[in-house]
């Protein structure tokens, strides 16, 4: 199971609005036939990707898979059916599908006689596509709130300048994390007082070699200035007219979106969080004062420490001079 993890990492960071799988088929003897993943949607499941590779091999074998092999026709058969046809014999799974379209695979495999074992290594599964998983189970994406502040808190000086709070190492790291959500999403009035492209691009303003640029989004009521960087064709584009969080997130839903990479100011994200629909923090720390200034968070509704949202930090990591947090809030609090 863990070489099928591998295979899922190895082959994509970034399948959404699909998860990341990987497949071994192995022989009777317990060796290695065949190897696939999934890349994307359109591309073969990770399944068919090592049928394919395995040909007549695949009969009498064992398969093991991250996910419970679907049942659904979608951009490509059922993967359940492909199984059975190819003539496996046992198939070995990690994470049930939540997804209840494409769920019933592993019911379909022992109805057709194909020996099933699940829950394998599925917590290591699910991690592997937490953004996914929550979006299927919730209705609504994952959302990633971003951040990138002074030791002090401070995400601009008391003269309104911001660039750069962070060294070039955690502007790169946060092109890296921006790659693997499907949609950015920033404020109207981010976009009117910083005129971001909200791009995958490095400092110099190249273009980064990922296989895809995330949506834009823009939330809020005001106007986007037609010339407005947001708007060019490097990336597609959505203004969504509203200050509902919850409007927001459902527009999203609706066009597939499973991760949303929220960066905009301090108010939308202290709309996110007082509406309790930020499931991960990344913050970038810089070693520097400025003792006044903006700062990172405001509009939450928050008004005593008994109301603080308490997080779990989950990763510790230098980036160059800067520190980068990553935490979750306690499921008890939101």
């Amino acid at each position: 199971m863990r070489r099928a993890l591998d295979a899922a990492r190895e082959a994509t960071e970034n399948a959404l609005p699909n998860p990341r799988v990987g497949c071994v088929l192995l022989a009777p003897d317990g060796s290695e036939i065949a190897v696939g993943a999934h890349r994307g949607a359109g591309t073969p499941h990770a399944e068919v990707d090592a049928l394919t590779r395995a040909g007549e091999r695949a009969r009498g074998a064992t398969a093991v898979v991250t996910l419970e092999p679907c049942n659904h026709t979608g951009r490509t058969g059922p993967c359940s059916e492909a199984l059975v046809a190819a003539g496996v014999a046992r198939v070995v799974y990690a994470q049930d599908d939540p997804n209840p379209v494409a769920a019933g695979g592993a019911d379909r495999l022992r109805a057709a006689g194909v020996d099933v074992v699940n829950g394998m290594l599925a917590a290591e599964a699910e991690a592997l596509n937490v953004a996914w998983t929550h979006a299927v189970r919730t209705g609504r994406p994952y959302v990633t709130w971003k951040l990138a502040a002074t030791l002090d808190g401070r995400s601009a000086a008391a003269d309104g300048t911001s660039q750069w709070i962070t060294g070039p190492d955690a502007r790169l790291d946060v092109q890296r994390l921006r790659a693997r959500c499907d949609a950015i999403l920033v404020g109207t009035g981010t976009v009117v007082a910083d005129d971001p492209r909200l791009t995958l691009r490095d400092d110099e303003d190249a273009p980064l070699p990922y296989a895809r640029q995330p949506l834009r989004a823009v939330m809020g009521e005001r106007t986007i200035p037609a010339d407005a960087r947001v708007r060019d064709a490097d990336a597609p584009f959505l203004h969504l007219p509203t200050r509902d969080v919850d409007a927001a997130l459902a527009t999203l839903a609706q066009r597939e979106v499973r991760h949303v990479w929220l960066e905009g100011g301090p108010r939308l994200a202290g709309a996110f969080l007082g509406a309790g629909r930020v499931d991960e923090v990344v913050a970038y720390v810089a070693p520097t004062l400025l003792g006044a200034g903006t700062a990172a968070l405001s509009g939450s509704g928050i008004g005593t420490l008994a109301d603080a949202v308490r997080l779990d930090l989950t990763d510790v990591t230098r980036i160059g001079p800067d520190l980068r947090l990553t935490a979750h809030p306690r499921k008890d609090v939101l």
